[in-house]
């Protein structure tokens, strides 16, 4: 009688290496799953981040544009102010400056809209920006806003 021990080494193996490779490529796709996780992951963030650098350059260029037609932003009520739905009244430099504000804050964040809130006593300026930041995995909050405070 035959011991297991007495069988050729090449026999007693037999298709234990394509285990091993479906093993092998088990792991390998899992981990190629979650690098693309991670990558797609990035990317929501990039978007999210550059939208929030977008919200603070455009805050700070219709401040800018505030402070260069100072004594019109200071008048009351000042042209400036502008409500979150409403559209720029009036002509004149500050309705140019709101509707071109207007039309940046949209074309550089996704339903990117603005506000901005004069006090005429103290000279205080809000500035409010607010973007859909729901690609950015915010279903809960999809709606961002920014808001910047300065003084004229």
């Amino acid at each position: 009688m035959r011991t297991r021990a007495a069988v050729a080494p090449g026999h007693a193996q037999r298709g234990f290496s394509l285990v091993e490779v479906l093993v092998t490529m088990l792991v390998l796709s899992i981990g190629l799953l979650g690098i693309a996780a991670l990558i797609i992951t990035d990317i929501k963030n990039n978007q999210s981040a550059y939208a929030r650098s977008q919200a603070s350059m455009l805050a700070n260029d219709i401040i800018d544009s505030m402070r260069a037609n100072r004594a019109l932003a200071e008048a009351s009520p000042s042209p400036y102010a502008l409500a979150l739905d409403a559209d720029p009244a009036g002509a004149g430099v500050a309705a140019d400056d709101l509707t071109a504000w207007r039309a940046a804050a949209a074309s550089a964040m996704p339903s990117g809209r603005g506000a901005v809130s004069v006090d005429p006593l103290t000279r205080n300026v809000t500035v409010t920006l607010e973007w859909n930041d729901s690609r950015a995995g915010g279903a809960a909050h999809p709606t961002q806003q920014y808001v910047v405070a300065t003084h004229l």
